[in-house]
């Protein structure tokens, strides 16, 4: 009766190998399969074009406006926490089409944003309003916004920037929630 069930493991045990060793030579031509076809792409100049790639044209400039800013950075220096600061961008397109500007967005929920919302004529001027409100900030700061237009590059960004010193209610207020 052991030298039966011996006999069976054993078996068990060279089929358990047999097949390993099959597996190992399956994968083993797979990676060389792999290997191989990355040398092909290497060695040739052709180029592999992803399945979901757009094509893309480049823009008629007759269709694009273009912004010129006087400037596109404002510092507003040293201010107490609390200020609310407003500057004005103001800019000319000096494309050949009129400057549309679809969207604007601000790096935060600190700063808002205001523009020409009609379209700007070429030679014509517009502005981009940037409100910061500097209440529960402190520190170096640098709001931006970021502009998306029919320019080319399609998005622009502007910057403000300065330090907020924390005002007198913050200097002894905790920090977190207070326990009562």
């Amino acid at each position: 009766m052991k030298a039966k069930l011996l006999s069976v493991a054993a078996l068990a045990l060279m089929i358990a190998l047999g097949t390993s060793c099959s597996q190992k030579n399956d994968q083993d031509a797979k990676i060389q399969a792999l290997e191989d076809k990355i040398a092909q792409l290497e060695a040739g100049s052709s180029s592999i074009t992803p399945v979901n790639a757009q094509t893309t044209q480049t823009a008629d400039p007759s269709t694009l406006g273009a912004f010129e800013f006087s400037e596109m950075e404002y510092n507003f220096g040293t201010i107490k926490e609390g200020e609310v600061i407003e500057h004005i961008f103001n800019f000319t397109n000096n494309g050949q089409a009129p400057l549309v500007i679809s969207n604007i967005t601000a790096s935060c929920g600190c700063t808002s944003p205001d523009w020409t919302k009609t379209p700007v004529n070429p030679g014509e001027k517009g502005f981009v309003k940037v409100v910061f409100n500097s209440t529960a900030k402190s520190g170096a700061q640098a709001p931006t916004v970021t502009i998306q237009a029919n320019t080319n590059p399609t998005v622009t960004r502007l910057q403000m920037k300065g330090t907020v010193t924390p005002g007198a209610g913050a200097a002894g207020a905790p920090v977190g929630p207070v326990k009562r």
